[in-house]
């Protein structure tokens, strides 16, 4: 039974799941939109949140925090010489889910999450 869990798997072992949330979080902040699953978006939205809220500081500690998270230059690079600027008067909600219709395979919905 499912009382009182409220981990979403996104169907995945912890460390596929991990690095897909990674992924989608340096998408959304390197190309500002991305297309993805419903669940997927609801997923990686606090997480863009969190990067965004992070990158208002522009200190030697959030630049280390967003490298152990992100494990690459670019997204963090962006993170606080754009984002953190660009949303330095914003207390939250830096992004914004569209629905775009269901995926012709299997049904899924598709939204597309951009930064607001």
């Amino acid at each position: 039974m499912r009382h009182r869990k409220k981990k979403v798997t996104l169907d995945r072992a912890t460390a596929p799941r991990r690095a897909l949330l990674r992924c989608l979080t340096a998408s959304v902040i390197l190309y500002e939109k991305i297309q993805t699953t419903e669940a997927k978006a609801r997923a990686v939205r606090p997480l863009v949140e969190k990067m965004i809220t992070l990158g208002k500081k522009p200190t030697l500690t959030t630049r280390r925090q967003l490298l152990a998270f992100f494990h690459t230059e670019n997204p963090v690079k962006k993170v606080i010489e754009d984002l953190g600027k660009r949303y330095a008067d914003r207390r939250g909600g830096y992004t914004r889910t569209i629905k775009m219709g269901e995926r012709q395979g299997d049904g899924a919905s598709i939204v597309q999450i951009e930064l607001v």
